[in-house]
């Protein structure tokens, strides 16, 4: 298969310092433009910066029983979402475990716009066998600039004034520099920010027009190191990393229920005979029944314990803003497995170890403290940490 290109790489290969690249749903997506991805990173949390979010898979889902469609599908109801509003959701498979998550956005009573990491187009067809609805893969006709940071709004309110009233979630059709675009106050990093969806063939236009009116702001490219660090911070989860689509899983130790990823809140109205979702009966039983194997929180390495650790060792602690690429393993005060992190990183913001975290119910209150598996000197050793809430940053301006 030949990797593509999203519509914004003329100018962003330009930028790419490192020449370093990822495969993101078959299209070359920066890895990283500086050579330390923590510029980046306090671009977002600092300024503003942009990123390439154009190989999200994008599906328009239209047609009189389109909401009757998604009202099956989704564990999150759509039907309350008003045109001009979009929501986080998840979609399940019969057994109740989670098969992706994705946005769902309402344009009109009959016609919504979902984006996703993987491709769904299938699935979603197979679920409106026989309804009134028309369901089309549009990933590559629009491109999508995701604008994050305290001063995104600052840098995008004089091309686009019609984001000014933007609630978190809300959407709007505006111009940039003369294009057609939707907007929404939406994005993966946790703070303040934007994403500008683009057709295709406008893309490089807007891109411009939104590179130079940031210029006095200080506006700069991220990549996916960046963005993965801000949203660990964020609390947000990642497919692949937080956890494994059911519809690849190859046990039941590789798939999760929307509680055991801390998703619970997306279940509300659960009980509502009217909407008979997929693997809702699944998802009852486990609440009913108290089943969930894990719960999903925040952990916060003790950082005395963790520099007594290493330099009683004769090393040195290493603070390391990268993300752990692998599970860290955690233990009770008892040696015994009490879970495992899946993001482990040490916050630059925040000036510590952190990390989201799955741990066995038991061991879930805020407060208790587990063990963090470490490798010093070659040997498997454990500092502690404590549970604590997600996210770890919240920061007004997200919402205000």
């Amino acid at each position: 298969m030949r990797i593509k290109t999203t519509p914004f790489y003329p100018r962003l290969v330009e930028l790419n310092h490192t020449g370093l690249w990822s495969h993101w749903a078959g299209h070359l997506s920066a890895t990283r433009y500086d050579f330390s991805p923590k510029y980046e990173y306090f671009g977002i949390r600092n300024s503003a910066a942009y990123f390439d979010a154009s190989p999200l898979f994008k599906f328009w889902i239209r047609g009189r029983d389109a909401e009757r469609v998604l009202a099956g599908v989704m564990a999150r109801d759509p039907r309350a979402v008003k045109p001009g509003r979009a929501q986080y959701t998840v979609w399940c498979d019969d057994d109740g475990y989670v098969l992706e998550d994705g946005v769902l956005f309402r344009h009109a009573p009959d016609e919504f716009m979902l984006t996703a990491a993987e491709p769904n187009l299938s699935h979603l067809r197979e679920r409106a066998r026989g309804k009134d609805v028309e369901i089309v893969d549009v990933s590559e006709e629009y491109a999508v600039l995701a604008l994050q940071g305290p001063r995104a709004r600052a840098i995008l309110e004089p091309l686009a004034p019609e984001i000014a009233e933007l609630r978190y979630f809300d959407f709007t059709p505006a111009k940039v520099a003369g294009h057609a675009v939707t907007i929404s106050r939406t994005g993966f990093t946790g703070d303040l920010g934007y994403e500008l969806m683009i057709p295709a063939d406008d893309a490089l236009a807007v891109l411009d027009a939104v590179v130079e009116a940031g210029e006095p702001h200080g506006l700069r490219p991220f990549g996916e190191e960046a963005l993965n660090m801000a949203r660990i911070e964020a609390g947000l989860p990642l497919i692949g990393v937080e956890f494994t689509s059911a519809r690849y899983a190859y046990n039941d130790a590789e798939r999760f229920t929307p509680t055991e990823l801390g998703l619970g809140w997306l279940l509300r109205g659960i009980d509502d005979d009217s909407r008979p979702f997929i693997g809702r009966d699944a998802i009852r039983r486990e609440l009913a029944e108290k089943t969930s194997r894990w719960a999903t929180v925040g952990i916060v390495v003790d950082w005395l314990a963790f520099q007594e650790l290493h330099t009683s060792h004769g090393l040195v602690p290493v603070m390391d803003e990268i993300p752990v690429p692998w599970e860290t393993m955690l233990y009770d005060d008892a040696g015994e497995r009490a879970g495992y992190a899946t993001s482990l990183m040490y916050s630059p913001m925040l000036q510590r170890y952190l990390g989201i975290a799955r741990v066995k119910p038991e061991h879930a209150a805020v407060g208790t403290v587990v063990h963090v598996e470490q490798t010093v000197n070659h040997e498997y050793l454990t500092v502690p940490a404590e549970v604590t809430t997600l996210p770890f940053f919240n920061p007004e301006r997200k919402l205000a």
